[in-house]
């Protein structure tokens, strides 16, 4: 009889043991996580998906705090701080990073992708990989691609619905070459300025216009002093969730698994976050009395023949085999 109990307790304890054996694969870790925007951003959402299936994975060993608003520093600052292995993670812009890695300059093209279907295919495909693998080689490792959304342009004198409709507008853009060289290929006047300097000068009519995402357009109630809003969708440039490669390479590989899982996870829902905010914000916009208009089709394909010049332009600076693997990834998916 004490027999059998000794064997009854071995083997509820072997059962126990066997239920959770990834617990013994996973160690006690402050993850720190750095965003440059802040936390009611659609990636405070990201990042909270991603800390409660990192805790569901690790058993609540791996703990992930984020800091907002370049509290661990801008960007760049950050990511550098990610190669040389003193903090784990940030989101960040791809802009930021072309100094490190040129190829992500590809993501600055204009009128690289016409919808979020093609984003998503793209960046969640073989391309996406690709890219991945080029970071990895700066000591980075991508985890996911979140949304940064499309930039869209408004502007004080008329509806732009082709590209000759550019002509003459002096148009606020960011201080990036692809930009500037963008804008001045459609026949806009394109000025790099502030951010913060943007509101006055289009309510004094320094500057015809500006180009944002809408939820940007949104918050900074552009729309008081702007009249027309094309939804030109010419930029798309991607969130990258990146994990020190030095760390990375500490980790265990059900670590390294729970961290990729849970970031796709949270990839899912920064999206469909960021999609339903930019929806909101349009519908706001369309009510505050802006006049809205989409470009059709043709009118598109337009825009993106005329954009062409920029592409080649700057192929030679991105790296030409970056450029041409994304111009056939668009091709494949384009022929779906």
């Amino acid at each position: 009889m004490k027999a059998f109990k000794y064997a009854l307790a071995a083997g509820v304890a072997a059962t126990v043991m066997a239920a959770v054996p990834a617990s013994a694969q996973f160690t006690e870790r402050n993850i720190r996580l750095s965003n440059g925007v802040n936390e009611d951003h659609p990636n405070g959402k990201g990042v909270e998906k991603f800390r409660a299936c990192l805790t569901d994975k690790s058993g609540g060993k791996m703990k992930v705090q984020g800091f907002w608003g370049n509290a661990l520093g801008g960007d760049l600052q950050a990511t550098q701080a990610l190669r040389s292995g003193t903090q784990e993670m940030v989101v960040t812009s791809s802009s930021p990073l072309i100094g490190i890695l040129p190829d992500l300059g590809v993501f600055d093209l204009p009128f690289l992708f016409a919808n979020n279907k093609e984003a998503d295919s793209v960046l969640d495909g073989e391309f996406g990989k690709y890219i991945d693998g080029k970071l990895e080689t700066v000591g980075l490792v991508n985890l996911a691609y979140w949304e940064n959304g499309f930039r869209n342009l408004t502007n004080s004198r008329r509806p732009v619905e082709k590209w000759e409709d550019f002509k003459g507008l002096k148009v606020r853009v960011m201080q990036n070459n692809v930009f500037l060289d963008t804008f001045k290929n459609m026949g806009a006047n394109a000025v790099p300025m502030a951010f913060g300097e943007v509101f006055t000068a289009l309510e004094t009519k320094a500057i015809d216009g500006q180009e944002n995402p809408f939820v940007t357009i949104d918050t900074s109630k552009f729309y008081e002093v702007q009249k027309y809003l094309s939804v030109t969708r010419h930029a798309y440039t991607p969130f990258l969730v990146l994990y020190s490669k030095k760390l990375w390479d500490g980790l265990s590989k059900d670590e390294q698994a729970a961290l990729r899982e849970c970031a796709a996870v949270s990839r899912d829902e920064q999206r469909k976050v960021s999609r339903e905010l930019s929806e909101a914000s349009l519908t706001k916009i369309k009510g505050a009395g802006i006049v809205v208009n989409e470009l059709n089709e043709q009118e598109a394909n337009r825009m993106r023949e005329q954009a062409k010049p920029v592409w080649e332009k700057h192929a030679a600076t991105i790296g030409p085999e970056t450029v041409k693997m994304m111009q056939a990834e668009l091709d494949k998916v384009r022929k779906k």
